[in-house]
């Protein structure tokens, strides 16, 4: 017996004489599936398996069965109510109590009164039959839509699972996007500072330039003065004239370091005793309140730089951190290998030397412009705003870079990134030189300023030297064949053509011929590529300086 078949079939149950197969035979005979069941508990065991209705006679209902089956009716699924057929005894009068407390046990009843004819039965049973077709159409919308919130609820769990992996990969997209820009942004600004700084440089080394020649023209007066003077007073004012020049040319320095066209002695520089020494000079500078620590990591030996500029550069970082906390607080030397960040400086090894106080430090917009020429936070007559500018340069030129981070009221921490340098080596010593040697020494002296010339050769004279003149490198061209100079003192920047440029033609006519560049401004690797190390003296120069130098290179060749 199949499932279908047994949901629509109809159960008989009338336990006296003959009563249900002639109940049967009239149910079949309507084309209905039939079943005859002996008592109350096979009738609720066959409407378990399935049926479509019970015919049921008074007389089985008892007090107990009826029980029974009123607990499995309220045990049916909500779409169930189970139909009956209940055949009725005849009777006259009122329905006795017990009959109406079948009918509310059973729920969904037809009566029949006994006796009755085949139609009825007939009618009453397929009418049954009908109500129960009705229950299952129910029971297959109720199961359709069941699953219907089946499948949607999985799809909103799906959904919602999409929905939020999609919002973590916006999130995460809007993330990158975010630092993307603010990235951007900081190379825009990193950008846009470092091209501000590289014209202020370009500005302010034509300015030293033109401001060396000057001090190069008054210093070198002035020595002579002093030398051939025999009046006191005019000695001591030509020394005051001379002091007030080297401090000009002090000032030149620092903006030719910020312009990266000084000429820097490179050579490995041990950072240790550099931290040593330059602690000994600071100590005296420094408040006895102002706590100073130095540390070197291990992994630290050398950094690529000029001594002097390292030495005043660290100076100069502690004496504005001194300000910067009004004489009060902390100082921290610190050396360490580390990596720059992207872009920031050219891949390689560095050390970066860190001076770190714990002042009031400096707003964003103060710590952008720390780096640039004359600009100072100190009181009028308290700083030029050069010391940083020279750091910069100082450290640019040596082939690193200089940084600043400060947080308002936290410090400030001054970076110094210097190339690293695994093994130091022993610093050159200047040779000795005896400018008496240079009597009689031809030299030929190329200079476009007149003044700037005329000093160079009154000097060159004082030494015993024999000297020609020369505005020009195509007059020094011309000159060289019939002179043959011992030594070609050129400057560097001129209208026709560059020193370099002018020592490069020369020595195509004489090979071995020296080579001295006085400049105060200068592309120093052009020069050092074209005619070597050693080969440039700085303006302005004292005549000591003048003499030692074409001394040093006379004596090479």
């Amino acid at each position: 017996m199949t499932p279908d078949r047994r949901e629509d079939r109809v159960l008989v149950l009338a336990p006296q004489g003959r009563d249900a197969e002639v109940i049967a035979g009239v149910v079949r005979g309507d084309g209905a599936e039939c079943d005859i069941v002996l008592n109350a508990e096979a009738l609720i065991d066959a409407m378990g398996q399935g049926a479509a209705a019970a015919i049921v006679s008074e007389e089985a209902l008892s007090g107990r069965a009826l029980a029974r089956i009123a607990a499995r009716l309220a045990a049916q699924e909500p779409w169930s109510d189970f139909p009956f057929v209940v055949l009725l005894a005849k009777r006259f009068g009122a329905a006795p109590a017990q009959l109406k407390a079948t009918l509310s046990a059973l729920g969904n009843v037809i009566l029949l009164e006994r006796p009755l004819s085949v139609e009825t039965l007939a009618t009453a049973a397929a009418s049954a039959r009908r109500a129960r077709v009705r229950q299952y159409q129910a029971r297959e919308v109720l199961a359709q839509r069941a699953a219907v919130a089946d499948e949607l609820a999985s799809l909103n769990a799906h959904l919602e699972a999409r929905v939020a992996e999609r919002t973590r990969a916006l999130a995460q997209a809007n993330d990158r996007l975010t630092a993307e820009v603010m990235e951007r942004e900081r190379a825009e600004q990193a950008m846009a500072q470092a091209q501000k700084l590289e014209f202020l440089g370009r500005f302010t080394g034509g300015v030293a330039h033109d401001f060396n020649n000057l001090l190069n023209v008054i210093q070198g007066n002035m020595e002579l003065i002093g030398m051939t003077s025999r009046e006191a007073s005019t000695i001591a004012r030509a020394k005051t004239a001379q002091s007030a020049c080297r401090r000009g040319a002090k000032l030149t320095g620092q903006l030719l370091s910020f312009a990266r066209n000084q000429s820097l002695d490179l050579r490995p520089l041990a950072v240790a005793p550099l931290f040593e020494d330059v602690a000994e000079l600071a100590r005296p500078l420094l408040s006895r309140d102002i706590a100073l620590d130095m540390a070197v990591d291990p992994g630290v030996d050398s950094v690529l730089a000029d001594a002097s500029q390292m030495e005043m550069a660290l100076l100069n970082l502690m004496i504005n951190a001194r300000d910067a906390m009004d004489g009060r607080g902390r100082l921290r030397l610190h050396a360490a290998r580390a990596r720059p960040a992207d872009g920031a400086l050219p891949d390689g090894d560095y050390v970066r030397i860190a001076v770190t106080d714990d002042g009031p430090g400096m707003s964003p917009e103060i710590a952008a412009k720390v780096f640039e020429p004359f600009f100072t936070t100190k009181g009028v007559g308290k700083g030029t705003g050069l010391g940083l500018s020279q750091v910069y340069g100082m450290a640019r030129q040596s082939g690193g870079g200089a940084f600043v981070h400060s947080v308002p009221g936290a410090g400030a921490t001054v970076e110094v990134w210097l190339p690293a340098v695994l093994d130091a080596a022993v610093a050159r010593q200047a040779d000795e030189v005896d400018v008496h040697t240079l009597r009689g020494l031809k030299v030929l002296v190329v200079e476009d300023d007149a003044f700037v010339r005329a000093g160079i050769v009154d000097a060159l004279l004082a030494f015993g030297c024999d000297v020609s003149q020369a505005p020009g490198g195509q007059e020094a061209l011309a000159l060289l064949p019939g002179m043959l100079p011992g030594l070609l003192l050129t400057d560097y920047l001129m209208p026709d053509m560059t020193g370099v440029e002018l020592a490069v033609r020369a020595r195509e006519l004489l090979p071995d011929l020296p080579v001295l560049v006085a400049t105060g401004y200068a592309d120093m690797g052009a020069i050092d590529s074209a005619i070597g190390n050693g080969a440039i003296l700085r303006k302005p120069f004292q005549l000591a300086e003048l003499g030692a130098a074409v001394a040093r290179l006379a004596h090479r060749a």
